[in-house]
């Protein structure tokens, strides 16, 4: 059992209102794509905040503040320092910490080089901190953390969610969750916003349970709250105790109404008779209440300082107290899922080992859930409870197997599990060691006190008791001293109780059985709940009278012990102080005669018994010599019979110590010799023998075809094992294999790191505006000359197209982008800015076949140079002159449609000698194709001339020059007139150009 956060002892500042509601959410591996989705479907103004506990890695920078911000209008934040929480706020863990909530101030620590849980940390600091107002959620993840911490939240009376485990990509926590039973709705991540804040807006509207009455252990509850209300609880508890046999009007209140008032708030019933109307047209509501009302928090060696006070001193004495064949016996009283009972056991071990023993170790572990009792009983736990046991003690103990541990064989044949209510059920004796820590705190206080009394009967003298941090003594102090007060360790004193509790109305049944439904509840003489008790004890306590005080004290003070026995040879009742005639053994509980008294008791016994329901008449024994507690005895047995009663008929066997010497059989009574004694038991045995033969034919019978068919199936289970263990190998292969995988992840994430920095240095590298968009037009990624065209930041990353201003006239822009991306048809053309700059815009689709997602890229080339370049084209090839362009080394760049006619015509049809790429100044150096060789001595000269005046135009040395030359065809005598100047500014180092001047030569010669 655990304790829970009442929600009237949290901080001030959760009840002030200046703490917003907190959601603590867990995620691990695939847990990025559930946070987007989750925040996706959540409202940026709920008023509640969130945190989000991942596993992140120490070395590596997260980018999870980045990528959430885009899914959520919430600022998301990872923090650094210690921060407060406000309302619409995300609250991110940085890598390398485990967090912490303390009044509402997250708190950071550096995390251990060991196993680390985070979200455990985190959730149980917020159930602590935040009580019923915590939330948890756990989505995908693998391995255990947040199991504990979700079941802290429980016990806190907070909501516990988890993803859809179909839908989570790794399952193993919300799983992990669920196994623990915890979880109030699984639901996909899309709806699990919606369910915590609706959660969260319906507080439950069952008032606080009254307070107990300090005297008596009550609850005023009948005088509180309205009739009906308590009419309404008791059908609760009726139906609870139906279910589950346990009586929980014996429990406080305030913790019960708390806890069906949390059960009403998931969900979602407005008023309790409304719940209960569900609880009764639904038969799994029962089992959840009672779920929800043992309330289980528990962890191996919880409170350390408490452990080790055992460890050091009280196990130590328990195994020096022991013989070389006696066994260390211990108790856990309410042991729910068996983390203390298996710390116990440790302990026990590790003191044998010490001691050099081989250890000789029985703990007895009992709780009221079945559950608990299961899962404690099958040894199973997750991985993460190696972080409250030390790896010595992990590597002796537990048994490693994926994401869980399993005790030891050795460990585990140490305990034996069972049912046992603590307020009904007989409790066991001889104990060395009883722990019963944080269970006391859920009962009232009169149910305290008897489950106390209970406790001392079953510890021997020198026995230790072991107590919760908020639990006391009370009236027992007398019959203990302390070892440690401060941690609750106690050693019994007195050989006798100190106080004789009434055990008339334990239940005869064994510990597993809570079929029965008994209305007497064992409590202190002073206060018996009866049958028609109300909802927590409505009616006062019925007091004995002084005649009743006293006859009791005269039976404690001169009647033998003695016990009152059905004609089962069960025992119904218990008088005075009968340890001393009574054994405890290993195994299931039981009432029966035949288990409870020693071996040469028990013949006796049973023959008294029908002796004297067979006569009627009271029934004696001869003296029989018997050891008990290691001292020899001699007794003598009565067996008083009683017809007539509700039970059938009873006989009373009491135990009469008697000296050695004969004594007269008691008037009324009948002498049993031992020769009758023993004929009568063989009678008895002869008949039981040939009934128990006709049963055992019969049932070997049964056995021999039960036989055959356990055979069977032992053949198909050997063939499932086999399956099986191949199976494992295939696991240990795929496991190998997806290490394997990982490694070649992280190399392809290096190699796509490497692409990416090229793909960026390329794009830079180029000069051309060019914007990558997705299907919905929202920018992805820009080349830093897109900026010279739109105007963007690098924060525009992630926003639409359209919002962003551009230089350019072309308003169907975006229509074009969005007929691309549809079409998947490449789309260009021309468009002008605003300050008159051509670009040519190239639209091209692209898709990525694995995802489907597609989009668009938008180049931008300025294409200005060329436009005006085609217009110089343009203009000189309207001129009639013969025009070139020359470079500085006098390399043809350019020439118009006339120069070009008039090479092709005189003999250069390839443009080789006179075209673009040919040298000017190497044609002004050798004749021209179809001119005679060697070189006409005028011709050579004047080429010459001309050589030499380009050479001082390129050279920079004169800006003009001028030359009139003839240049004769075979057909006729032709006249040109060359000019060449610099061009000013230009990357250009000439403008050449010929025209023909043969007519005016002429008429100037002519005249």
């Amino acid at each position: 059992m655990g304790t829970e956060a009442d929600p009237r002892q949290l901080p001030d500042e959760i009840h002030s209102g200046t703490v917003p509601p907190i959601v603590g959410i867990g995620a691990s591996a695939g847990g990025l794509s559930a946070l987007e989705t989750f925040f996706e479907n959540c409202p940026s103004d709920s008023g509640a905040a969130f945190v989000v506990i991942q596993h992140l890695s120490p070395k590596h920078k997260s980018l999870m503040a980045g990528l959430l911000a885009r899914r959520t209008a919430m600022p998301v934040s990872m923090i650094e320092t210690d921060t407060r929480v406000a309302a619409n706020h995300v609250y991110l863990i940085p890598p390398g910490t485990v967090m912490r909530i303390d009044r509402g101030v997250l708190r950071l620590a550096p995390r251990n080089e060991g196993l680390s849980l985070p979200i455990d940390i985190f959730f149980s600091s917020l159930a602590e901190d935040c009580g019923d107002r915590a939330s948890g959620i756990v989505l995908s993840g693998t391995g255990s953390d947040g199991t504990r911490g979700a079941i802290a939240i429980n016990a806190a009376g907070g909501l516990v969610l988890i993803q859809d485990t179909k839908e989570a990509n790794f399952d193993g926590m919300p799983m992990s969750v669920r196994r623990a039973g915890v979880v109030d709705a699984e639901l996909p991540v899309s709806d699990l916003a919606r369910r915590v804040l609706e959660h969260r807006s319906r507080p439950p509207k069952i008032p606080f349970g009254p307070e107990q009455d300090a005297e008596t252990g009550q609850s005023a509850a009948g005088s509180d709250g309205s009739s009906g209300e308590t009419d309404t609880l008791e059908v609760i508890f009726q139906a609870l105790e139906d279910a589950t046999g346990t009586n929980y009007r014996l429990y406080k209140g305030s913790t019960i109404l708390r806890r069906i008032g949390r059960r009403m708030q998931v969900l979602g019933q407005p008023d309790l008779q409304s719940y209960v109307d569900l609880m009764l047209s639904s038969p799994g509501e029962v089992t959840a209440l009672n779920r929800e009302l043992l309330i289980s928090v528990t962890r191996f060696f919880r409170d350390e300082d408490a452990f080790r006070v055992l460890e050091e001193t009280v196990v130590p004495r328990i195994v020096e107290s022991l013989g070389p064949d006696q066994t260390a016996r211990a108790w856990v009283a309410g042991c729910s899922t068996g983390e203390e009972a298996y710390s116990i056991a440790i302990l026990l071990h590790e003191a044998f080992h010490r001691a050099g023993r081989t250890p000789m170790v029985k703990v007895f572990a009992t709780d009221v859930s079945q559950d608990s009792l299961q899962f404690a009983s099958a040894g199973t736990y997750p991985a993460s409870v190696g972080a409250e046991i030390s790896p010595e003690r992990m590597e002796r103990y537990f048994i490693a197997n994926g994401d869980t541990v399993q005790v030891s064989s050795e460990l585990r044949q140490s305990l034996v599990f069972a049912r046992h209510d603590l307020l009904s059920n007989p409790p066991f004796t001889r104990m060395d060691l009883v722990s019963c820590r944080n269970t006391l705190i859920y009962f009232r206080q009169d149910a305290q006190k008897d489950a106390l009394l209970r406790l001392q009967y079953a510890i021997r003298k020198a026995g230790f008791l072991f107590l919760g941090s908020s639990e006391t003594l009370s009236s027992l102090q007398n019959g203990f001293q302390p070892v440690d007060s401060k941690h609750k360790v106690f050693v019994r004193v007195s050989a006798r109780p100190s106080a004789q509790f009434d055990l008339s109305a334990l239940k005869s049944s064994t510990p597993f059985d809570h079929g029965l439904k008994s209305r007497q509840f064992a409590v202190d003489r002073d206060s018996r709940p009866t049958m028609s008790a109300r909802a927590f004890g409505a009616r006062g306590p019925v007091r004995e009278s002084l005649t009743d005080m006293a006859i009791n004290a005269l039976l404690d003070a001169w009647a033998p012990p003695s016990i009152l026995v059905n004609d089962k040879l069960e025992a119904i009742h218990f008088f005075g102080d009968l340890r001393p005639f009574l054994l405890t053994r290993s195994g299931v509980a039981s009432l029966e005669l035949v288990r409870l008294l020693p071996k040469t008791l028990v013949a006796m016994a049973s023959v008294l018994i029908h002796q004297a329901i067979e006569t009627a008449q009271a029934q004696a024994s001869e003296q029989i010599e018997v050891r008990l507690e290691e001292n020899a005895s001699v007794l003598r047995l009565h067996a008083i019979p009683f017809a007539g009663t509700e039970l059938g008929a009873c006989v009373l066997l009491s135990f009469e110590t008697v000296e050695r010497e004969p004594r007269t059989t008691p008037e009324g009574a009948q002498r049993i010799d031992l020769t009758a004694v023993a004929q009568a038991r063989i009678d008895i045995l002869e008949r039981q023998l040939d009934s128990t033969r006709a049963d055992l034919q019969t049932t070997i019978q049964e056995l021999e075809t039960s036989n055959e068919e356990l055979q069977s199936t032992n053949e198909e289970l050997m063939a499932s094992n086999e399956e099986l263990q191949s199976s494992n190998e295939e696991l240990q292969s795929v496991n190998e294999e997806i290490n394997t995988v990982n490694a070649e992840y992280q190399e392809k994430m290096a190699m796509l790191n490497r692409l990416n920095a090229d793909l960026t240095s390329m794009i830079r590298a180029v000069g051309v505006a060019t914007v990558f968009l997705d299907e919905a037009l929202l920018i992805t990624r820009f080349s830093p000359d897109a900026c010279s065209v739109f105007k963007l930041r690098e924060s525009d990353v992630g926003r639409p197209l359209g919002d962003i201003a551009h230089r350019l006239k072309y308003p169907a822009l975006l229509d074009d982008i969005r007929d691309t991306i549809r079409t998947e048809v490449s789309f260009e053309r021309e468009a002008t800015a605003e300050d008159g700059a051509l670009y040519r815009v190239r639209i091209m689709p692209y898709a990525v076949q694995s995802t489907g997602h597609r989009g668009a890229v938008v180049t931008l080339t300025n294409v200005t140079v060329y436009r005006d370049l085609a217009r110089l084209q343009g203009v000189i090839d309207a001129l009639p002159e013969h025009i070139a362009v020359l470079d500085f080394d006098g390399t043809i760049v350019l020439t118009n449609k006339a120069w070009t006619r008039f090479a092709r015509a005189n003999g250069d049809s390839g443009l080789e000698r006179c075209g673009p790429g040919a040298n000017y100044l190497e044609v002004c150096r050798s004749p021209m194709p179809g001119q005679p060789v060697p070189w006409d001595p005028e011709d050579q000269r004047i080429a010459l001339r001309a050589l030499e005046g380009l050479k001082s135009i390129l050279e920079g040395s004169q800006t003009y020059f001028a030359l009139e030359y003839p240049c004769h065809s075979p057909s006729e005598q032709r006249w040109f007139y060359m000019t060449a100047a610099t061009v000013a500014g230009s990357e250009f180092g000439a403008v050449v150009s010929h025209i023909e001047i043969t007519s005016w030569f002429r008429n100037m010669k002519q005249g």
